[in-house]
């Protein structure tokens, strides 16, 4: 009973001296709890101990372990990856080295400064460990009579081990210390190893998003551990302070914003959000390529300028002057006379010239009753051409007249065939067929008597004429 009054002494001290410090970083508080051995025997004492080291792992012959909670610790982090703690220990020791003892109640308390090397190895799970400390020890001493005393020696302590955490708070830890006590007269020089629960505590979350306000740049609004605790509302992997559409899932492109259509222009600043279009038209569709919004576009699939609402402008006598900008819209002219016809100075054959087509005309011989023409007219014809081409405006018109042999319906045919036939000889040596017109006359206009052979051969004949 009064081994176990010291024990709770010693724990009611070390809880004590941790809770006289601020809390000033994130989980600074480490509580943990196990079961621990001792070992007397590597220690580089003289027999029923062994060499240092000797047969450090002989758990069987030289482990002295209480099977149930028999340590227990508090440790707090200072900064730059040091932190101090206590412990407070109990055994009952019945293997000194290689004696057996009597069950001799073992009682611990031992201060320590410890170095993490979590941060230097970049690792969240697992936390390896050194420190050193002080502390004091006691234990049973076997008296002359029937009673014993239980006494002590303070030691200088060295400590390696590592923890790894299941959880943020949670964890497990192992280690092994070695006691190098002061004098040895009442507690020999031994090593305690450790194996037991970590529970981590004490960190401030104002807003309850599991990150701490130290290192929380947002600590009154809930976030995320990507922001350093500052929300992304959306959850589209932008900031809420970096996001231009806070609450609606976009993307880095657009500052956080969507693009519904995939057309390069946000729905924010997107005229057609649901449509793909053009980011000139601010994301409106173009169907014809004019620059017309198709909106707007009074033909949205035929091309045509912004001041016609996207049409194209009429061009209604097909002349290629526009209806706006064509003098004359309703009858084809050309471009330098503004859409209207040219003016062109007709150059007529003098009266000389027209007299000359008319001499020559009348020797144009025929073969009997045919349209055909005798050889000796072909050069007639030659000149003919010439003379018509030599005046491309000019149009004339080709006659054609029998005599009164034959019947009348004979007649106006013959003269029909010949006059067309004077014109498509015209028209096949390259005068234009617009300029010529064809015409029979019969037996209706004769220049003399049909009652006498000379009268009736002036009458066959064809007259070219000027048209005006």
């Amino acid at each position: 009973m009064k081994n176990l009054s010291k024990l709770v002494l010693a724990l009611f001290l070390a809880f004590s001296f941790s809770t006289a410090n601020a809390q000033d970083e994130n989980n600074p508080w480490l509580f943990s709890f196990g079961i621990n051995a001792v070992d007397f025997f590597p220690t580089g004492e003289d027999a029923p101990l062994g060499e240092f080291f000797d047969e450090f792992f002989n758990v069987t012959d030289h482990f002295n372990v209480l099977p149930f909670l028999s340590t227990v610790s508090i440790n707090r982090y200072v900064k730059n990856n040091f932190s101090v703690g206590i412990t407070g220990s109990v055994n009952t020791i019945d293997q000194f080295g290689e004696e057996r003892v009597d069950d001799l109640v073992y009682i611990a308390v031992d201060g320590i400064l410890k170095y993490s090397f979590k941060n230097l190895i970049s690792s969240k799970k697992w936390d390896p460990y050194l420190g050193i400390g002080a502390g004091y020890t006691w234990l049973d001493q076997p008296d002359v009579g029937n009673d014993a005393t239980i006494a002590g020696n303070g030691s200088l302590n060295g400590t390696a081990g590592f923890g790894y955490a299941f959880t943020e708070r949670f964890g497990i830890f192992v280690q092994t210390t070695y006691k190098e006590t002061f004098d040895g007269s009442n507690v020999d020089s031994h090593f305690q190893h450790s194996l037991g629960l970590t529970f981590k505590f004490g960190g401030k979350d104002t807003d309850g998003d599991g990150i701490y306000d130290q290192n929380d740049a947002c600590p009154e609004v809930p976030g995320v551990e990507e922001f350093n605790g500052c929300p992304d509302s959306d959850s589209d992997g932008i900031e809420d302070s970096k996001d231009s559409c806070p609450n609606v899932a976009g993307t880095a492109e657009f500052n956080g914003c969507p693009d519904s259509d995939g057309d390069g222009v946000a729905d924010k600043d997107d005229n057609c959000p649901n449509v793909a279009g053009l980011k000139s038209l601010s994301g409106c569709p173009d169907a014809d390529g004019d620059g017309v919004a198709d909106a707007s576009d009074n033909c949205p699939n035929e091309a045509g300028p912004s001041g016609n609402s996207g049409c194209p402008w009429p061009d209604t006598d097909g002349d290629g002057v526009l209806d706006k900008d064509d003098q004359c819209p309703n009858e084809a002219g050309v471009v330098a006379n503004n859409g209207c016809p040219e003016v062109v100075a007709v150059v007529t054959p003098t009266k000389e010239v027209q007299n000359r087509l008319t001499e020559y005309a009348k020797t144009i011989n025929f073969n009997t009753s045919k349209s055909s023409f005798k050889n000796d007219a072909y050069p007639t014809l030659q000149a003919i051409t010439a003379i018509l081409k030599e005046y491309p405006q000019a149009n004339f018109r080709v006659e054609g007249h029998t005599d009164s042999s034959g019947s009348e319906a004979s007649n106006q045919r013959l003269s029909d065939s010949r006059a067309q036939a004077v014109v498509d000889y015209l028209v096949t040596n390259g005068v234009s067929r617009a300029r010529l017109t064809a015409r029979g006359y019969g037996e209706s206009a004769p220049i003399a008597p049909n009652n006498t052979r000379a009268g009736r051969a002036a009458n066959r004949r064809v007259d070219v004429k000027l048209v005006n």
